[in-house]
């Protein structure tokens, strides 16, 4: 879809008609209440693909809900070598881990990984109306607490593990969060490059693409060009030595 298509469906959809309504914010929030959610957000122009939504250092002032497309996060280590610390999908919300940061600052990049449409939501605004809404911050508290947890599991994946299985927990793991979407179960969007997730994942992009190969030989997935199907689940997960949640 074209950025100028997004952006016509992007003024046209408030919360109570958006489609990702059972995903982001709107999920904590009663419907009567749904109008003071939509006051305080922004629905930006659609970034292109390699379009920046925020910079490492700059100051933090909003968190972002993906509408449609997908984002990259990134740092700079002090040797000025890029790591992929993130990528998120239609639903999810980035910057959150900025939330608290002693300097009041981005701790990342955010990239589009091709034409992304957000909803900029102002922290400040966002964080008055929590303290109004007790389900809304409950429903924070969950979203940064899952944050946590998904910066844990990759720690643990560019860990020790094997090269096999850190790609094959990565293509469950957005296996599960495409269904979130209603994809079908074992469709899989790979918008990021495979140089992305060998990033990501520690691993050299020579590696990524044997493994793809090696796993297409083996009957357990299909891909082609950015679409991936799961023909056989059992064995992924028994590669990613993972359970699916």
């Amino acid at each position: 879809m074209s950025v100028r298509h997004i952006a016509i469906r992007l003024r046209e959809t408030h919360c109570a008609e958006c489609a990702l309504n059972p995903l982001c914010l709107p999920l904590a929030i009663e419907e009567s209440d749904l109008d003071q959610l939509d006051d305080i957000i922004a629905r930006n122009q659609p970034l292109p693909r390699g379009g920046l939504l925020f910079h490492q250092g700059s100051p933090f002032s909003a968190v972002y809900a993906i509408r449609s497309g997908a984002i990259k996060t990134c740092t700079v280590t002090p040797s000025g070598d890029e790591q992929v610390t993130g990528f998120y999908l239609p639903g999810e919300i980035v910057g959150l881990d900025s939330i608290g940061n002693a300097s009041n600052s981005y701790d990342s990049t955010a990239v589009a990984l091709e034409a992304t449409a957000v909803c900029a939501i102002p922290f400040p605004a966002l964080e008055s109306l929590a303290l109004r809404l007790p389900r809304l911050q409950h429903h924070l508290f969950g979203l940064m607490s899952s944050e946590i947890r998904n910066d844990r599991q990759v720690m643990q994946l560019v860990g020790k593990r094997p090269a096999e299985e850190r790609v094959a927990a990565l293509l469950l793991s957005l296996s599960v969060r495409g269904k979130r979407q209603r994809l079908p179960e074992n469709h899989v969007r790979l918008p990021m490059s495979r140089s992305d997730i060998g990033n990501h994942l520690g691993l050299a992009l020579e590696t990524v693409s044997r493994i793809f190969t090696r796993f297409q030989q083996q009957g357990v997935i299909t891909v082609r060009g950015k679409e991936l199907v799961i023909v056989d689940r059992a064995r992924l997960c028994e590669l990613a030595e993972a359970r699916e949640r």
